[in-house]
C-alpha cells in the first residue's frame, strides 16, 4: 500500500472548503487598517532615505563648487517615485465590498 492509498479520516480542526465563510466586519476593518498603517510607515522610511541620500548629493555638489546643479536630476527622478508612494499610502484605498459588487454588476451587463 502506498501513501496515496492510505485511507485518511477527515480532520475536524481544518475548515471545510465547501462552506462559505464571511469575515466579520471588525476583522475586515482591522486588516484594512493594519495594511494602511504599514503603507504609511513604509512611506515615512522612504521619505527619510530620500532626504538623507539627496542631502548628501546636495552637500557633495556644494563642496565641489560646481556651478551646474546636477542633483536636480536625482531629486526630480526619485521625487516622482516618492510622490507615487505617498499617493499609494495616503490617497488610494482598497476597494470596499460594495465597490467590488458594483463593478461585478457592470461587467455582467456587458
Amino acid at each position: 500500500m502506498t501513501a496515496n492509498q492510505v485511507p485518511t479520516e477527515p480532520r475536524h480542526d481544518t475548515p471545510d472548503p465547501t462552506v462559505d465563510r464571511v469575515v466579520p466586519e471588525e476583522d475586515f476593518l482591522r486588516g484594512r487598517a493594519l495594511g494602511r498603517l504599514k503603507k504609511k510607515a513604509d512611506f515615512r522610511v522612504h521619505l527619510l532615505i530620500y532626504v538623507v541620500v539627496n542631502g548628501m548629493f546636495v552637500l557633495i555638489w556644494a563642496m565641489t563648487g560646481s556651478s551646474f546643479f546636477w542633483p536636480a536630476f536625482i531629486l526630480a527622478g526619485w521625487g516622482i517615485g516618492l510622490v507615487a508612494n505617498a499617493v499609494d499610502a495616503y490617497v488610494v484605498d482598497t476597494p470596499t465590498e460594495k465597490q467590488v459588487t458594483e463593478e461585478m454588476e457592470r461587467l455582467r451587463r456587458r
